[in-house]
């Protein structure tokens, strides 16, 4: 009677694993899907489905263990609502000219910004909602910002390189205390996004 019980938590997580390591492996290999011939369709698919799996799995809010079922809780009360995290982002980004995003290829001309759009809101969902959200229910709060931060940067590296990992460590670290501090993945999102739209106009 009790083996249902045991197994049932078990499947979001390895749901939620299984959509990380996907979406991961999407990202590093987005530089070589950028040189195919459809190489627009093929981001946007990517991108759509890295989203709505992302989404569709259920948070794994405490993982069957206490320490984590806390850590959702205080999740579910962020220290200063939306608008303040959105707004300072927002003014960040606007501060630095451009934080972190897909370099705009010439050969997709104006599908570069709704590319941008679509990488924004994908790379969210699975950083500042999957992965924030599977590492705050089982290490809490500073290893959820640090750790989807740190991912997060070092999956740009095959994009954009060593030079530019301060600035995507920057924006990571950016992005991830907008989540702690409005406890919603479409705050960053919404900067993220933003973003983006600056680095292809």
């Amino acid at each position: 009677m009790t083996a249902p019980a045991t197994l049932a938590p078990r499947r979001p997580v390895a749901l939620a694993d299984a959509a990380l390591a996907a979406g991961l492996a999407f990202l590093l290999a987005r530089p070589a899907l950028g040189t195919v011939a459809a190489a627009v369709p093929v981001l946007a698919a990517g991108y759509l489905a890295m989203t709505a799996t992302a989404l569709a799995i259920p948070a794994p809010a405490g993982e069957g263990t206490a320490g984590g079922a806390v850590h959702a809780r205080r999740s579910a009360r962020p220290p200063l609502g939306w608008a303040a995290p959105l707004g300072l982002g927002l003014a960040a980004v606007a501060a630095a000219g451009v934080v972190a995003g897909p370099a705009p290829d010439p050969r997709v001309g104006a599908a570069a910004a709704g590319l941008g759009l679509l990488a924004a809101v994908a790379e969210e969902a699975l950083f500042r909602r999957l992965l924030y959200l599977r590492l705050l229910a089982r290490y809490g709060t500073v290893v959820a910002v640090l750790g989807s931060a740190t991912l997060f940067a070092l999956v740009h590296l095959p994009a954009y390189g060593t030079a530019a990992l301060p600035v995507d460590l920057g924006a990571g670290l950016l992005l991830s205390w907008q989540r702690f501090a409005s406890g919603r993945w479409t705050v960053p999102a919404v900067t993220h996004a933003v973003a983006n739209l600056l680095a292809v106009t």
